[in-house]
């Protein structure tokens, strides 16, 4: 047997360990490659919900799109954090993406976003679309950034009815009930406008709060109302169409400008996409949600006539201008005109209506 030259040897043991130190570095960088990037994604409604449905429906794009490099998980029902703690969450990174409801920018110090509190602001999804998806909703996105977060889309959830355990027919009927709102300061100012008192109260404690009479009633789109039971627990429902609730999908900053490009811009047509099955599903889960409110015979349905409609926008058109200088008078001004827009584009058509059947925005 050949002897090695001690010289050898030692190129030898040197080339060994560099091969073994390549495997190894080679073998360290196979794994870390094969990590997915996790998007913790957490909301405080229903799976069944048109967030929740839509929250699910990003999770199988991104997934299947990206090959599994990106894993999404989706935790639903206030299940990591209530409406008061998730925002401060995503901004410490302790999640990666949520959808809350546009009213929950307000707290954040972004009061822009409370354009969409306003109280019969929106006379149909057109103007709304319109307002989302154009440049006022691109400036609400950019006034994010400084607060660490980045908007990815807007949602929808449709048109806030009225509920309470005695009948809302007329302004009259709301004195003195304590009805649940998001921490909004224009909900606040909408309920007091009622002759209603306001009460702050996180979306999952809504439905305990109902049962034990710790509020008397509360404003929700029908999806929401059917979905956390609250029909179980209110005695009448009135179909107001009086405001509008929303969500805003949006990541942390870092996180999203961290991903490698191919990968944000997979998630980004994934997103655009989600969206558009989104607001395809949020009316008729709204209208699916009254039908089946109606047959549960638990509550007693009343559709709030055009007149009456008419008198509870005029008692609550003072939280417009009372709101002017905090979301910015040009903003308002802007939806106004967007309306109008709206509504010439819809009366040049062939065959247009004569007029619409419910209230439109403010005039300014």
């Amino acid at each position: 047997m050949a002897l090695i030259p001690t010289a050898q040897k030692g190129v030898v043991m040197k080339l060994s360990a560099t091969l073994s130190a390549l495997v190894l570095a080679f073998t360290t960088f196979t794994c870390q490659a094969a990590d997915p990037i996790v998007i913790k994604f957490s909301h405080v409604v229903a799976p069944d919900t048109p967030k929740g449905r839509a929250a699910d429906h990003f999770k199988k794009l991104a997934e299947e799109r990206t090959r599994g490099r990106v894993k999404v998980e989706v935790y639903p029902n206030s299940q990591l954090y209530k409406d008061r703690e998730e925002m401060e969450a995503l901004q410490i990174g302790a999640v990666q993406m949520l959808a809350p409801s546009l009213a929950k920018f307000g707290p954040l110090g972004v009061r822009s976003f409370e354009l969409f509190d306003l109280p019969y602001i929106f006379p149909n999804k057109e103007t709304l679309y319109r307002v989302m998806d154009g440049d006022i909703g691109r400036k609400l996105f950019s006034l994010l950034d400084p607060k660490g977060i980045t908007g990815l889309a807007f949602w929808d959830n449709g048109f806030k009815q009225m509920s309470a355990n005695r009948p809302l027919h007329s302004v009259e009927d709301f004195k003195g009930l304590k009805l649940r709102i998001q921490s909004s300061k224009v909900l606040e100012a909408q309920m007091k406008a009622l002759g209603a008192n306001p009460q702050v109260m996180a979306f999952s404690e809504v439905y305990s709060a109902l049962q034990q009479g710790v509020v008397d009633g509360t404003e929700n789109p029908m999806s929401n109302l059917y979905t956390q039971k609250m029909h179980e627990v209110q005695r009448h429902l009135t179909i107001s169409d009086h405001g509008y609730l929303g969500y805003a999908v949006i990541v942390n900053k870092k996180f999203w400008d961290d991903l490698p490009n191919d990968v944000r811009a997979i998630l980004n047509k994934a997103m655009e996409e989600t969206t558009v099955f989104e607001r395809n599903i949020a009316q008729k889960d709204n209208d699916d949600a009254l039908a089946k409110v109606r047959a549960a015979g638990t509550t007693h349905i009343y559709v709030l006539p055009f007149k009456d409609r008419v008198v509870w926008q005029q008692t609550m058109l003072s939280v417009h201008k009372e709101f002017e200088e905090k979301i910015g008078r040009d903003m308002i001004q802007a939806v106004y005109l967007t309306a109008a827009e709206v509504e010439r584009e819809k009366a040049s058509q062939p065959n247009a209506p004569a007029r619409k059947t419910k209230p439109g925005p403010v005039k300014p």
